[in-house]
Order: structure tokens, then sequence, then C-alpha cells
């Protein structure tokens, strides 16, 4: 048995939620990152990720394969998110989560570890869980 409500974020944390969710699913949001200095300057020096696969992927990974292939466009591709919650970690460290629905069947809950910074949001960790239907 499991819980689906989503948790309500704080009040005082709602402006952070309104500059965060608008930039999700990271790399895929081309008004926020297009370009590979875009993406380069969008993560920490020590990025990492655990993908919906299960598999490991650090910052080196991600830059070359965004290289390799440039990603899609949520927003064109007509993904949806839903269900965004922000909770503070640290005095400049926030957790966003939420739902992706890709349209093809495949919906994943989303979990992001955004940084404030001097220079703008930065990506600490990003992961993907499939949702698998009971």
């Amino acid at each position: 048995m499991s819980d689906e409500s989503v948790p309500s974020t704080d009040p005082e944390l709602l402006s952070i939620l309104n500059e965060l969710a608008p930039q999700e699913p990271i790399f895929h949001r081309a008004e926020f990152a297009s370009s590979l200095s875009d993406f380069d300057r969008l993560m920490v020096a020590d990025f990492w990720e655990f993908g919906a696969s299960g598999r490991r992927y650090g910052r080196d990974f991600i830059l070359q394969k965004l290289a390799d292939v440039p990603p899609i466009d949520a927003a064109e591709a007509g993904w949806e998110t839903s269900d965004f919650h922000c909770r503070r970690l640290a005095a400049d460290t926030y957790l966003l989560t939420y739902t992706l629905d890709q349209g093809d069947g495949r919906r994943t809950r989303r979990g992001t570890i955004w940084r404030s910074t001097p220079e703008g949001w930065q990506i600490v960790y990003h992961q993907g869980t499939l949702i698998v239907d009971a």
C-alpha cells in the first residue's frame, strides 16, 4: 500500500518553487539551457545522477551525451510535469520533486537538488524513478 499524495510546499518556499519548477525537466528546457556552455554552467563540478534505468551518470558523461545528441525540448515534445514539491535541505540548497509524463506511457518521479549560487541556480544531483503500475 502506498500514499500517492503530494506533500505541500512550505509557503515560505513558494517563490523558490516558482523559480525552479519551470527549469524541469533539467536538460530539456531550451529557454534555460541550450548550449554546452549553458549545461556546463548549470551543473556543479561534482554533479551526478541516477537515471530512471538505475544507472549512475557523472557530469562528464552527461556533457558528452548532450554534445553528441541534442536533447529533446520538453515543451515541443508535449511532456507534462506535475505534482511539484520543494523542500529546503540547507541554507541555499533545495530538493525539488515532481512527476514527468512523457506522453508515451512513460511516467517517472523526479528529484533534483538545486543550489543557489552568486552565478545563479546550479544542479547538484538528479534522480529519475520509473512509475510502475501495481
